[in-house]
């Protein structure tokens, strides 16, 4: 059994392939060319990251990122608070 990695996507624990192997299938077709040159070309201390972006590009988190950067940007209000605040239990 391959390994994977969880999220909350939209409020929802998703479970993301966990392997170079398993993403691959995962990405669109013309799209996996693009893929193995980010896979291929990442600095060792990215490729983490790297592939989180890659297995988290089908569950719609992108979109749900954008519309949280979306509100950031706009000054609104979006319920986060400071590290001081949340270790005082602020939050």
């Amino acid at each position: 059994m391959h390994p994977t990695l969880k999220t909350i996507v939209g409020g929802e624990v998703v479970e993301l392939p966990g392997t170079i192997a398993t993403i691959r299938p995962t990405i669109p077709a013309d799209q996996r060319e693009q893929f193995e040159r980010e896979v291929e070309t990442a600095a060792v201390d990215q490729l983490p990251a790297v592939l989180a972006k890659w297995a988290l590009s089908t569950t719609g988190a992108d979109q749900e990122d954008a519309v949280l950067f979306a509100s950031l940007e706009a000054g609104e209000d979006i319920g986060a608070v400071t590290v001081d605040d949340d270790a005082r239990g602020a939050a």
